[in-house]
């Protein structure tokens, strides 16, 4: 059994999880929840009992849908907080051939079986899925275990071989910092980025106290954002909002963004976004069966 554990080199760690419950009768109905067509913001005190789904073939398991494929919402991935209590767990968690996966624990520990091997998992572990990966997991504990699950449908490509079944812990990796910060503004990478045969990537940012994103990003990535640690004021299309650990944000392909960490310690966040395949083309309307047939022609 491999133990995936970390080294803990890069010293101690946070990662908020939701506990789920109900505020009493008496609680205000204010909140910080926010729903555009370029982001959206939903907060932690969303995150309730009454809100929680069900999964086929998974026991002793609720979980919260942070975003799904939806018209105006996310279009390329679907992201879960998984809520696995003892004895619980699944031994058929993907029913989609299609999909590969990312799992990324912040509370509890479980046992992952994948391809034949078996890994002890805890906060801070991260694994990768590949698509018809065969995987399944088990909370053989006393507590719960509650972790990140991230879905996408592989982009596959011809003469590029599918990546493979990879897990770690984030203290086993030595995050990269951004050119000119100091190393105020680092990320975390779980996997190459030059590795073409991946269309997504699931990273940790973290900010020191103070640090920026010091313009508006405006970029194609479809983003997924879970604040693990911390506070900031963050900038998403033409709004500021304060967001804290517990909180996810969504942001569309180009929605412009920004961040000021508040303090007083590192702001962090695990970080969805969609890479290295090419933009789908839609043919101009009347086009495309034109364009099949003169394709056909020029193969015979």
């Amino acid at each position: 059994m491999s133990h995936v554990k970390g080294s803990h080199s890069g010293g101690s760690r946070s990662y908020y999880a939701p506990q789920g419950g109900h505020p009493g009768q008496e609680t205000l109905l204010t909140d910080r929840a926010v729903f555009t067509d370029a982001y959206a913001v939903i907060p932690r005190g969303t995150m309730r009992d009454i809100v929680t789904s069900a999964l086929p073939f998974w026991t002793k398991t609720r979980l919260w849908v942070l975003s799904r494929p939806l018209t105006g919402f996310a279009e390329t991935f679907s992201q879960y907080i998984m809520e696995v209590s003892p004895g619980g767990g699944s031994d058929r968690p993907e029913t989609d051939p299609t999909a590969q996966g990312v799992l990324f624990v912040v509370e509890g520990e479980a046992v992952l079986t994948a391809d034949g091997q078996v890994f002890e998992l805890r906060a801070g572990s991260y694994a990768y899925l590949p698509p018809q990966c065969d995987w399944r997991l088990r909370n053989t504990g006393s507590a719960p275990v509650r972790f990140h699950w991230v879905r996408k449908s592989y982009e596959a490509v011809d003469g590029l071989d599918w990546p493979e079944l990879l897990v770690t812990h984030e203290n086993d990796i030595e995050p990269s910092a951004m050119p000119g910060t100091d190393g105020k503004w680092a990320t975390t990478r779980f996997v190459d980025p030059a590795d073409l045969r991946h269309d997504m990537h699931v990273n940790i940012v973290t900010f020191q106290p103070g640090a920026v994103i010091p313009f508006a990003e405006t970029h194609v990535m479809e983003h997924g954002l879970y604040v693990l640690e911390g506070k900031a004021v963050y900038r998403l299309n033409q709004d500021w909002v304060e967001v804290e650990a517990g909180d996810y944000m969504w942001l569309r392909a180009f929605c412009p963004q920004a961040c000021y960490a508040g303090g007083p310690g590192p702001f962090r966040y695990l970080l969805y976004k969609d890479v290295n395949r090419h933009m789908a083309l839609q043919p101009a309307r009347g086009f495309g069966s034109a364009m099949q047939s003169a394709f056909r022609s020029a193969a015979e």
